[in-house]
């Protein structure tokens, strides 16, 4: 091997787990490296958001975040808050806004929260070194040594930033679960989460005739429950309300939908037919669903017509498929598509208050490599910046 460059830190993945462990890491006077295979920093801090970076959550807390071991990130989140990651956005004169739900956007451009980071960054000297692809990750007399296709690097703190395996066209690989089985490291099973939702051909059929339409359902799986916009696509369904229950679905589970909670459908209908026996059941549902999405649901129960000659048995399936419409999706859009990666490195190898591996001296991981996968509206970036900052702490 070349002479290698010693830094105290190295950090392998220029994302938004990344560039925060490298600046606190920088802050406490420790020479920090950070790579990544990619040419651009921090893609998928630019495409969030429709551009604009949905960078955290006022209502950030450990109830919004999907893991095997429920309790492992409310260290992390305690010891950087969101209001902690405000502040230095607000240091750094980023206007931004609150769109529904604690939601924070930026008001112009997600480039405004890459180039805070890499202001900060430099600021501490972090040594940024981009299109470095790992080749070779050894351990030798509590030294990492790195091979990589530019700089061979020995430090003494490692830090797996690398993300998981959603949207691989930005750069997405198994890197970061690949160190972690050459360190004999847990990896919980990974799958796509916050992604849209496929269904069966006759199911499709029905709902391509609505792609393009957008609805408030409530969608649950047991008694996880999330009431947000549906939208219809030509694959099946999305939308938010679909994008969070992803994320705990799992094959062969049914979805119940509701089309219009809090209102008992087959109640409502009964007392149309008596104070409205003439008027057409698809005009009556059309009063509170897309019509489209009301004619969808009387072809599904072959009904038509004027409610008066329609069954109570009949309206009562009616109401039933639009209160607790059961399904079982076939399979999501996948990892292409997917926003986030659920499961990933074992929480129980890891130190909650460091992010060291218990079991192996100086070893890191931080961000959505990690077991914990938060919910849509910027809880997972604010699990990055979380996770960053403690590792970057204690490295």
């Amino acid at each position: 091997m070349e002479k290698a460059i010693k830094y105290d830190v190295l950090i392998i993945g220029a994302g938004a787990a990344g560039f925060m462990c490298s600046i606190e890491a920088g802050k406490r006077g420790k020479s920090v490296c950070l790579i990544d295979h990619s040419t651009k920093v921090a893609e998928k801090i630019r495409i969030s958001g429709g551009g604009r970076c949905n960078f955290t959550n006022l209502n950030t807390n450990q109830s919004c975040f999907v893991s095997s071991n429920n309790n492992f990130c409310k260290s992390a989140l305690n010891q950087y808050t969101q209001f902690d990651f405000i502040e230095l956005v607000d240091k750094h004169k980023i206007k931004f806004h609150e769109k529904k739900l604690g939601q924070l956007f930026c008001d112009y451009s997600s480039q405004e929260i890459i180039d805070m980071l890499l202001r900060e960054s430099r600021k501490y000297n972090v040594a940024l070194r981009m299109d470095t692809k790992v080749e070779e990750i050894n351990y030798i007399s509590e030294k990492y040594n790195i091979k990589t296709n530019k700089i061979n690097i020995q430090c003494k703190s490692l830090v797996i930033a690398t993300g998981g395996l959603s949207i691989p066209k930005i750069g997405a690989s198994s890197f970061g679960y690949d160190v972690a089985r050459q360190f004999n490291i847990n990896i919980i099973k990974t799958y796509p989460g916050l992604v849209p939702l496929q269904f069966d051909h006759g199911l499709l059929t029905d709902f391509s005739k609505l792609s393009g339409l957008s609805v408030n359902a409530n969608i649950s799986i047991g008694k996880i429950a999330f009431e947000d916009d549906l939208l219809f696509t030509h694959k099946g369904l999305s939308g938010p309300s679909v994008l969070q229950i992803s994320s705990y679905w799992q094959s062969s589970r049914n979805i119940i939908i509701d089309f219009y909670k809090n209102t008992d459908i087959n109640k409502l209908l009964i007392e149309q037919k008596a104070k409205n026996p003439k008027k057409e059941i698809q005009n009556i549902l059309a009063t509170f669903l897309p019509r489209k999405l009301a004619l969808l649901f009387c072809n599904l129960e072959n009904i038509n017509g004027q409610i008066a000659n329609i069954k109570n048995n009949q309206i009562k399936a009616l109401s039933n498929k639009i209160n607790n419409f059961s399904t079982i999706p076939t399979g999501t859009e996948g990892y292409r598509m997917a926003e986030v990666t659920v499961g990933g490195i074992d929480t129980k190898e890891i130190s909650p208050k460091t992010m060291e591996v218990k079991k192996q001296s100086g070893l890191y991981f931080v961000g959505e490599v990690l077991d914990i996968t938060g919910h849509l509206g910027g809880y997972n970036f604010q699990w990055a910046w979380s996770s960053g900052y403690v590792a970057g702490n204690n490295v």
